[in-house]
């Protein structure tokens, strides 16, 4: 009866301890706390524990010498202290086994023992790293009671140590330069991060993590590991298409307390040719970036050294407002100004400089066949401000047509085939032309000419008399011509025109028309220039435009001064990398220098056809003014760099954002301000490190045996 007892309580225990084991086993599964393992770095210096033998041997072996008491009267035996066999052999133990475990302690340090994290592969032996420090505008933000630059490089410091001296490490920033485009040591990497300032440039992460992987993937380790220090702006993050899993990459996300920001985002003239003495208006986007609205936002303009004072704006939240400055021009020549508004803390993009020039000749060529026209020589021979040339078209020099805004072709039978050429070379890099066929014109030259551009085509002449009975004054050459546009107007009328052919994929755009609808006056844009068409030869014959002065002058004017691409008045820093001007560039001896912002560099230069193409690369790191020239007496042109307002947004992701995009292709680490981030590294990249903890057991078991030795007498 007592077996079959023991045997039943022996079968419960079994089962009750399965069933313990399995709550155990769901319980830890359940909450995330999976047994780990322990691991060694070094798992090689385990084989010094066999030195563990030599104070068990000093042990058995320690033969004590008793200590000699001389004494001349038995009383003095009393005081000899009595030592018992127990009590000296249980002290001997303890003192041998603080020694144990003394120098096991010291072992297991030097075998780096840690416990891997959850779902995390520790990675052994030497290690390339590449940490990103953002160092654009917005990271002059305030943290706090610091700029954000300052907490990033903090942050990047902490990376750095938290890895091992035979680690290496890619600091990279905004500014992609070359001392940063490879693998360094420690104390290196450390010295790199201290030079870091803010910078102009501004690069999307999606390429900082292409420089990275061309970096990491070049150097002789395998675990490579990347670290991504920003602020995270949402117009910067492009991260969501990332497919590299070979490098682990980190986020590390900082945050400003300072989210308004308002921004002179662009600036613009309305018509693309600003003229003398005359009002020019300046269009002018300002942006508010906050999440409140801007009210009594001061705007002011710094033109011809007076600082005028525009208005105020008020701008809606997250919303920008236009407004007009009209500038009117005294003088020819280059123009500067600057545009201001007052903004805190984020003030880069609080000014805008624009510049632009004001031609002081038009210089206009009329081509014809060998009888200049009286009618042009008399309407221009008496403004100052044009200069026109005719020229026979059989003693050309086509090198000089770069020298002219417009070229008119008078009453020319034929084209041959250099001249064609020569003329849409010329529309097609920013030149004006205007064509005025004869009444002899050579049908199939002519179609063959303006085909190529193309255009549409003259078809047949018509001996018939029509008034032109539209004008369009929304185009730019009759805009703000005319003060009052009423029936007095006088329009041309023709005795005889070309019919022109009506094909859709031409673009023409009509400035004037007949009565019947049909096209007087074309205008087509040819990639950079335009081409204007006239239905009727130039002859006072056939054509009486050349009499009506109040159409003939603005239209030959404005044709002049009008381009099919804009002189641009502003450049971006860090995007405008190249500029292109249409005059040859001079011998080597004298290259062209950009010069501004107490900076001076001569920029790479190299020949085109007609045109000089100068590469900037990333010499320009300052807004503001900046003169081409090749000698110190004449300036070529002149240039307004401003900063990218790409920085202005201050909208960032948040790190809960962070981990959505992230969607287990990052590890996103977010910590408290004031938190050291080298511990929370040191983790991750090797789990949970055991080493100070065992060199701080070894010194307790030092300091047990040595209280031992000294305040246990026996």
């Amino acid at each position: 009866m007592r077996t079959i007892n023991v045997w039943y309580l022996n079968k419960r225990y079994s089962f009750l301890r399965a069933y313990c084991e399995v709550v155990r086993a769901k319980s830890n599964d359940n909450f995330g706390l999976k047994k780990k393992k322990m691991q060694f770095v070094y798992p090689t210096f385990l084989f010094a524990l066999a030195a563990l033998a030599i104070p068990i041997i000093l042990h058995l072996f320690y033969f004590r010498r008793f200590k000699k008491v001389y004494f001349t009267n038995v009383r003095f035996l009393k005081e000899v202290k009595e030592e018992t066999s127990a009590r000296s052999k249980l002290r001997n133990i303890l003192v041998l086994l603080s020694r144990l475990l003394a120098l096991a302690f010291l072992v297991l340090a030097f075998a780096q023992p840690f416990i891997p994290q959850r779902n995390a592969e520790v990675k052994k032996g030497a290690k390339s790293v590449s940490v990103f420090i953002d160092n654009s505008f917005s990271m002059s933000g305030e943290s706090q009671d610091v700029a954000l630059i300052e907490k990033a490089k903090q942050r990047a410091r902490e990376v750095v140590e938290a890895y091992n001296v035979a680690d290496q490490f890619q600091v990279l920033t905004n500014d992609f330069e070359g001392r940063h485009q490879r693998l360094v040591s420690k104390e290196d990497a450390l010295s790199l991060i201290d030079e870091i300032e803010i910078s102009p440039e501004v690069k999307q992460l999606s390429s900082v993590l292409a420089r990275q992987q061309q970096v990491l993937k070049g150097g002789e380790s395998d675990n490579l590991a990347s670290y991504l220090i920003s602020d995270f702006q949402k117009n910067i993050t492009d991260l969501e298409n990332h497919k590299d899993t070979t490098i682990d990459v980190s986020l590390i996300p900082l945050q400003s307390v300072q989210e308004r920001n308002i921004s002179i985002d662009s600036a613009w003239f309305e018509s693309p040719v600003q003229m003398f003495q005359q009002a020019n208006a300046l269009i002018v986007k300002v942006t508010n970036r906050g999440e409140t609205d801007a009210n009594n936002v001061r705007l002011a303009i710094l033109h011809e050294d007076q600082t005028k004072p525009v208005g105020t704006l008020d701008i809606p939240a997250y919303g920008s407002v236009l407004d007009t400055v009209n500038i009117t021009i005294l003088r020819t020549g280059w123009h500067q100004a600057e545009l201001s508004i007052s903004d805190y803390p984020i003030q880069f993009d609080d000014k805008y400089f624009i510049t632009f020039n004001v031609a002081e000749l038009i210089n206009i060529l009329a081509i014809n066949n060998g009888i200049p026209n009286p009618y042009l020589t008399a309407i221009f021979g008496g403004i100052g401000y044009v200069k026109l040339d005719q020229q026979n078209a059989n003693n050309l020099d086509y090198s000089q047509f770069k020298n002219y805004q417009l070229v008119i072709t008078d009453d020319l039978e034929t084209l041959s085939s250099g001249l064609a050429f020569e003329l849409q070379q010329f529309a097609n890099s920013g030149g004006n032309l205007m064509v005025f066929p004869s009444r002899n014109a050579n049908m199939e030259v002519y179609q063959d000419f303006l085909s190529n551009f193309p255009a549409n085509e003259i078809e047949v002449f018509e001996e018939q008399r029509r008034e032109v009975g539209y004008i369009n004054t929304e185009e730019f050459v009759f805009n703000d011509v005319f003060e009052n546009k009423d029936e007095n107007l006088k329009l041309p009328v023709t005795q005889a025109n070309f019919r022109l052919s009506k094909y859709d994929n031409r673009k023409e755009e009509r400035l004037l028309s007949y009565r019947d609808g049909n096209t007087f006056l074309g205008k087509y844009q040819i990639n950079q220039g335009h081409l204007y068409l006239c239905a009727a030869p130039l002859d006072v014959q056939f054509n009486n435009l050349v009499n009506n002065a109040e159409i003939f002058v603005p239209l030959i004017y404005k044709a002049a001064i009008s381009s099919g691409k804009r002189r641009r008045i502003a450049y971006t820093i860090g995007k405008d990398e190249v500029i292109e001007i249409n005059q040859q560039v001079g011998s080597a001896d004298k290259p062209y220098k950009f010069k501004g912002q107490d900076k001076e560099f001569i920029p790479e230069q190299r020949q085109v056809n007609s045109k000089a193409i100068i590469g900037l690369g990333n010499q320009i790191q300052l807004a503001g003014y900046y003169d081409l020239s090749r000698t110190e007496d004449e300036i070529h042109s002149k240039y307004a760099f401003n900063f990218d307002r790409q920085e202005s947004d201050l909208r960032y992701y948040t790190v809960n954002e962070l981990r959505s995009i992230a969607n287990q292709k990052f590890n996103v680490i977010g910590l408290d301000t004031n938190a050291v981030l080298t511990a929370t590294i040191e983790e991750r990249s090797q789990g949970f490190v055991l080493w100070r903890w065992c060199i701080i057991f070894m010194l307790v078991f030092l300091a047990i045996e040595v209280l031992l030795l000294r305040f246990w007498k026996v």
